[in-house]
């Protein structure tokens, strides 16, 4: 009999299903953001107990969450730094010609993913085709990098104007920056988002970095909680506790290493 759990992580609650041949079984517990597994063990643990079953029958688990997309739109997590080609650094705030809404001109809209003073220009330009219209100046990127390390920024996202079609200039400065800063994650948009239109490019990377680093936070909380955790619940949940941590760990490593913003 093939028994499944879904687990849903969401800003507010944790939801957790359970399907078996016949029926189904539901939970509902808070998130526990400093520890989202916390929230979803508990309501794994209610709906194997609702069922009466042991955690060793569950055939599969299937785990999702909203925490990133939350992240996003609440305009939260790690600091971000964004270098862009010079003449340039205001066009994640400048958006593009669509408007939300075509005629309110008092329309508020989101404030931008990376605040004015993180937005760091760089001296280089390639033209449509690819062709080196101005070396990159590399002391200008020397220059962002002391200047963003000093901000404590924990990550910082590179696009460079068509670097779509030639990424050399992305890809020099983001090994300057990542021997000037060392701790601090480094994104090229030629990686997440290689197409033209350098707002949506800009949108994509400067999400795709403040979605890894607050995974990734997360990541390095349930690996030195995971032990304690395990410690607290009975021994038949802890295959359960496992495997969602393991398709967890999975998927998440698949899609930063493809580079793949979904």
């Amino acid at each position: 009999m093939e028994i499944r759990i879904g687990v849903d992580i969401g800003g507010t609650f944790t939801d957790v299903a359970l399907e078996r041949d016949g029926g189904s079984v539901a939970a509902k517990t808070l998130t526990t953001h400093d520890a989202p597994e916390r929230g979803a063990i508990n309501g794994i643990k209610e709906v194997l107990e609702t069922a009466g079953l042991a955690a060793a029958q569950v055939t599969q688990v299937i785990y999702g969450t909203t925490l990133a997309t939350n992240l996003l739109i609440e305009r939260k997590g790690s600091p971000t730094g964004l270098l862009t080609t010079r003449g340039f650094r205001d066009s994640v705030e400048m958006r593009n010609e669509n408007r939300y809404e075509q005629y309110d001109i008092n329309i508020d809209l989101p404030d931008p993913l990376v605040p004015r003073r993180l937005r760091r220009p760089i001296t280089e330009r390639i033209d449509a085709r690819g062709r080196v219209l101005a070396p990159l100046n590399t002391q200008d990127v020397v220059e962002a990098a002391t200047l963003l390390g000093s901000a404590g920024v924990q990550a910082v996202a590179v696009g460079f104007m068509h670097s779509y079609v030639n990424a050399d200039h992305e890809q020099q400065a983001g090994e300057i920056l990542a021997r000037h800063l060392p701790d601090v994650e480094i994104t090229l948009s030629s990686e997440v988002s290689p197409e033209m239109r350098e707002f949506e490019r800009n949108a994509q990377y400067i999400e795709a970095e403040k979605a890894r680093q607050h995974l990734e936070q997360l990541r390095k909380k349930q690996k030195m909680g995971r032990r304690d955790e395990i410690d607290k619940i009975q021994q038949d949940d802890i295959r359960v506790f496992f495997s969602m941590v393991q398709q967890h760990q999975e998927s998440f490593d698949k899609t930063w290493e493809q580079k793949i913003l979904e």
